[in-house]
């Protein structure tokens, strides 16, 4: 076998149909386009849907903004930290480790519901009731940076 006596698979290749070329071509007439209608005169853009609303416009878009500097905070409420020993200190960590919070990052106390036992609370962040609550209950409040 030379170079010259490679040929394809028999079957494997098969000659262009080519529409549209008169009556005598393969395919006259309509040229298996049908009968009238814009789609055998001429092409229709994707996503036409002959004057109906296409999908595109019917589905909703995504509406609003989302601000890329938004800090995200892991909230918990006074009434949450009862279940500590009193006099101890309450951080991040002791409230991840208790799984209160499961976000990690900034943590925020908010003040829902009574603190009855003083406690010092360590967060980033305080709600002002939150802090007159953990006051009142004989507790300290420290922010971290």
């Amino acid at each position: 076998m030379e170079l010259h006596d490679l040929k394809p698979a028999p079957g494997s290749r098969k000659r262009r149909v080519r529409v549209g070329r008169g009556e005598a071509g393969r395919r006259g007439k309509t040229a298996g386009r049908g009968t009238k209608g814009t789609k055998a005169r001429n092409t229709v853009r994707p996503g036409f849907e002959g004057g109906q609303i296409p999908l595109s416009r019917r589905v909703p878009k995504l509406r609003g903004f989302v601000n890329p500097n938004k800090e995200y905070f892991a909230l918990i409420n006074v009434d949450a930290l009862d279940s500590f020993a009193a006099g101890t200190s309450v951080g991040p960590d002791e409230l991840r480790a208790k799984g209160m919070i499961k976000k990690r990052g900034r943590v925020k106390v908010l003040g829902n519901g009574d603190l009855l036992t003083p406690l010092t609370v360590r967060a980033h962040a305080f709600s002002l009731g939150a802090v007159e609550k953990i006051q009142a209950a004989g507790g300290t409040v420290e922010v971290i940076d």
